[in-house]
């Protein structure tokens, strides 16, 4: 059949020179209103024209549907097919729900995946698990938007090319060996630090770093010097009477906010019986989500947050405040006083990754019987374990040209480490550099072997976020590009021959015994502990002493002061 060529006037018919010329400058025409330039000069605006609504409404209306016209003069065409075999569990429009995951920089929370047609499209919080209770946060929530991002690695490189799945192994093999270092953010994950201990025992002297971007180093280490254990216990905002926080938004971004945020509300919560509602006082330099839920708030300087700690663990020993000025000697005696009137009741938290500042919080917590009511040692959160002097060791080791080969799993110092043109330069030096991160972050880009990660939502794992809490991972969608598990590529060069789908499978059939409470726990999505007692823990008075010195040394800055968040 011959093809039939529309036309829309005599003009494109004969291919005039007028209408070519008009075709060129087919959407450079001048606005149809600004003919009164009288007016416009005298007021400034065309608003003040003769019938600028109408007429300006008009042109957008008709330059709009043009553009779009003449960007896509035939539309695609979009066939829908139906399923030659329908799968029994499938049905089109109808959403299915499974329990996974979501994991991210260490931070967890169990979800329920909500999947149409074979694709996830919404995520909400799990209500079977007693730390989140059905809750999630603005990063879980966006997300979806990662599995469906155009940004993410497609496929393994080798020197920046794309490369196979086998190409890679075969030169990877040629070259690991040495002094091998595994960086990654914070695994809560017990069969990935598993494997990451069998691989590692392959290479001896090698080592895993933990290198969290946003750090709480200063709190395990900090306990570590009070209590003996470098762990960072877990809090129960419910049970507390009276808050008082040093700049620790655990509304919005500290530690477990989407937890936090529950036990907080419970304290805020009016019962009409026995009228009562918790105190909060915050300290903080930039207005926080935590902030603006205070009853009492009191800014300062970022180089204030010592001097304000040692001042509440005088206030609430009996002693003068000093060092600060009235507003806050104010505040610190206001929030003194909630402290001790609730004792047994009562908690300090501080955002400060100052060592000294959270050894002095250990010693209030202590002075006001938080530890064993509403601080418990005896479950500990595992969100952060990262201590930043082994990553600075590290960054000292590769420019020293001592680490043979480097493994990255979602850490990217080279852009947030602060001196990231060290973590750069030590990169140089090292012979064989992998990364394991799902997109070409700058970190990556430096890596000569690349194997992106598939997103949590094509993923098997599991984890634990606290003592006795697990969590599981399990796929809701095909994986969309060549990726691979880093767990897979760890016992592909450990020598091990099973994928990481049998070894989880195995791993978690063994503990729960067999395959059949592995299906249960699956679908459950995750595991609870039984109910224990807080427990507290015994505070070294030294400690304490040779931090309030260090604090008490230390002279508040009276510049200008710089603080990131």
């Amino acid at each position: 059949m011959e093809q039939k060529k529309h036309w829309s006037s005599f003009g494109e018919l004969n291919n005039s020179e007028t209408y070519n010329k008009e075709v060129k400058d087919e959407f450079t025409e001048s606005l149809p209103f600004v003919e009164d330039e009288t007016v416009m000069a005298k007021n400034g605006s065309f608003l003040q024209a003769k019938a600028p609504r109408r007429d300006f409404l008009k042109y957008l209306g008709f330059s709009t549907a043009a553009a779009a016209a003449a960007a896509s003069c035939e539309m695609p065409i979009k066939k829908a097919i139906p399923f030659a075999n329908k799968p029994e569990d499938i049905v089109p429009g109808i959403a299915d729900f499974y329990a996974t995951t979501y994991v991210q920089d260490g931070d967890v929370v169990s979800v329920l995946a909500k999947v149409r047609d074979g694709r996830p499209i919404k995520l909400e919080g799990n209500d079977l698990s007693p730390i989140t209770k059905g809750g999630t946060s603005a990063r879980v929530q966006a997300a979806v938007l990662d599995l469906y991002d155009t940004a993410r690695l497609r496929f393994p490189l080798i020197a920046g090319k794309e490369a196979s799945f086998e190409d890679i192994d075969k030169a990877i093999a040629a070259e690991l060996g040495g002094n091998v270092v595994l960086v990654s953010s914070s695994i809560t994950s017990p069969s990935s630090k598993n494997i990451i201990a069998q691989f590692l025992a392959k290479h001896p002297g090698s080592k895993h770093v933990t290198y969290d971007a946003v750090s709480h180093s200063a709190m395990l280490l900090a306990n570590e010097a009070a209590y003996g254990k470098r762990v960072i216990p877990s809090y129960h905002f419910d049970k507390a009477k009276a808050i008082v926080s040093l700049s620790a938004d655990f509304l919005g971004t500290w530690l477990s906010p989407v937890e936090f945020a529950a036990q907080y509300a419970v304290g805020k919560k009016i019962d009409e019986k026995n009228i009562s509602m918790s105190k909060h006082i915050h300290f903080e330099t930039v207005a926080s989500m935590t902030g603006s839920n205070a009853d009492e708030k009191y800014l300062c300087r970022p180089s204030e947050m010592g001097a304000i700690a040692l001042g509440l663990l005088n206030a609430v020993k009996g002693a003068a405040v000093t060092g600060v000025d009235a507003t806050l000697k104010a505040g610190i005696e206001a929030a003194a006083k909630a402290l001790t009137a609730h004792k047994g009741a009562a908690l300090v938290v501080a955002g400060s990754n100052d060592v000294n500042v959270q050894i002095l919080v250990n010693a209030i917590n202590d002075a006001v019987g938080a530890n064993g009511n509403t601080i418990d040692f005896g479950t500990t959160l595992n969100y952060r374990q990262g201590i930043d002097s082994d990553f600075a060791t590290l960054v000292d080791e590769m420019n020293a040209g001592k680490v043979n080969t480097v493994l990255f799993v979602g850490a990217n110092p080279a852009y947030s480490w602060p001196n990231a043109e060290k973590v750069k330069s030590g990169l140089a030096k090292v012979k064989t550099t992998i990364s394991f991160n799902e997109k070409l972050d700058e970190t990556t880009s430096l890596c000569k072997y690349v194997i992106p990660a598939p997103h949590f939502l094509e993923s098997w794992g599991d984890a634990e976020p606290a003592t006795g809490h697990f969590s599981f991972i399990q796929p809701t969608i095909a994986p969309l590009f060549k990726t691979r598990a880093y767990q897979d590529s760890l016992l592909k060069w450990a020598g091990d021959v099973n994928d990481y789908t049998t070894y989880l499978k195995n791993f978690w059939s063994i503990k729960l015994g067999g395959v059949t409470e592995w299906d249960k726990t699956l679908q459950a999505g995750v595991i609870n502990p039984t109910t224990a007692a807080a427990a507290g823990a015994s505070l070294n008075g030294a400690a304490v002493a040779s931090a309030s010195a260090a604090v008490a040394a230390k002279k508040p800055s009276t510049k200008i002061e710089l603080a990131l968040y």
